[in-house]
């Protein structure tokens, strides 16, 4: 099992300096590899190769000072990222993707992350202080301690604060399975989500809040000239904002996930197409305000390590059948009640909330047979 752990650190100003200027030769290691490729290709129709492009940095950096001081293994690790998306645009155009997004050179703002693939080569943390090859001793802030073998580290910066992230090895570890109830969850915007059991849990919208704030800042942006100082920093602080909304989001579906731990032990959520719902640009905003996508990735995770199992079945239908009897009752997206003629008259959330749990539980042989299922599996188990 493998764990990421994510610290704080503290630079001066000679150190964020350093670091700075490290960040940039990674990425402009980036783009020359990036331009080597494509003229290779365009023009004598060839492949340049990962091992071809470190061969030529092991000489180039006999020539440039500023290669000359990066880590040799964590300059190999910026070439590999080239390799992997070079791999992942063929894989996606042999898919038949209708963007398949080639590797494109990163501009300053789009390159954040300095990894280093050997824990102990270029860097290392000892206790409270972080120690990077041609940077030195930073504090860091070791709210806990890490478990397991620590394999790789990664620095990252976000909105002007650098972060590294330890990935460490646990090993074989052994959960029982979770012996907690199962439990449906349809989610919303009305509502963040609501279980089967009727609970609903109140949506925040933590961009929304922070939206005044935002066009103004963004106003300023517009108003600087475009490569000025006071441009960039005026972009610092939109990206600050954003930094601000998006922790306080994750903050809040980690501890929405942590009561769902604790109470169940099988999660039935829906397989949702979040990138085709983003189409409906009358919904788009609300639905990236509210971090479906982010909070079924938490779920999955903590689930896994508390031996519970996460179910992702098929939404089709999941709002116009009744939960009670099986009838299709037609509902436009502005009624929220459902009404039967069975008499089950229920919020049209709890009924598909019951439904995604009943459709769960068929696949998993608790209920009865369902023609309807079609689903995933996500934590400890996979189909």
């Amino acid at each position: 099992m493998r764990r990421a752990y994510k610290y704080r650190l503290f630079t001066n100003r000679n150190q964020e300096r350093e670091l700075g200027i490290m960040l940039e030769s990674h990425r402009r290691l980036y783009n020359a590899c990036l331009e080597q490729r494509k003229v290779g290709y365009e023009t004598d129709k060839q492949s340049v190769k990962y091992t071809e492009q470190s061969a030529w940095f092991k000489t180039e950096r006999t020539r440039n000072l500023y290669f000359a001081r990066l880590n040799f293994s964590s300059a190999q690790a910026t070439m590999r990222r080239l390799e992997k998306a070079y791999k992942n645009f063929f894989r996606r155009v042999k898919q038949g993707s209708e963007k398949p997004g080639f590797p494109r050179f990163k501009a300053r703002d789009r390159f954040d992350s300095i990894e280093f693939p050997a824990y102990g080569d270029g860097i290392r943390l000892h206790e409270t202080k972080l120690r990077v090859q041609n940077v030195g001793m930073i504090r860091t802030r070791v709210h806990r301690p890490h478990e397991g073998v620590v394999k790789t580290a990664t620095l990252k910066l976000e909105a002007s604060k650098w972060y590294v992230i330890l990935s460490c090895d646990l090993g074989e570890v052994s959960i029982p399975p979770s012996q907690n109830p199962p439990v449906g969850i349809d989610v919303g915007l009305e509502h963040f989500f609501t279980t089967n059991e009727g609970e609903h849990i109140a949506n925040p919208r933590f961009l929304k809040e922070q939206l005044p704030e935002l066009r103004r800042c963004q106003r300023s942006v517009s108003r600087q000239k475009k490569g000025s100082k006071k441009r960039r920093k005026a972009v610092a602080k939109v990206s600050k904002l954003h930094t601000r909304v998006r922790n306080v989001r994750r903050e809040y579906h980690y501890q929405i996930v942590n009561r769902l731990i604790d109470r169940y032990g099988l999660f039935a959520v829906e397989r949702l197409n979040i990138r085709g719902m983003l189409r409906n640009h009358r919904l788009a905003k609300a639905i990236s305000d509210v971090g479906w996508y982010n909070f079924r990735m938490i779920l999955a995770h903590k689930a896994e390590s508390a031996g519970a199992v996460v179910i992702e079945v098929n939404p089709a239908g999941t709002s116009q059948f009744c939960a009670e009897c099986g009838v299709e009752v037609r509902k436009e997206l502005s009624d929220r009640w459902h009404s039967c003629d069975c008499g089950y008259s229920v919020h049209r959330d709890i009924n598909a909330a019951r439904n995604i749990l009943l459709r769960a539980l068929a696949w998993t042989g608790l209920a009865g047979p369902n023609a309807d299922v079609s689903l995933h599996v996500l934590g400890s188990r996979r189909l």
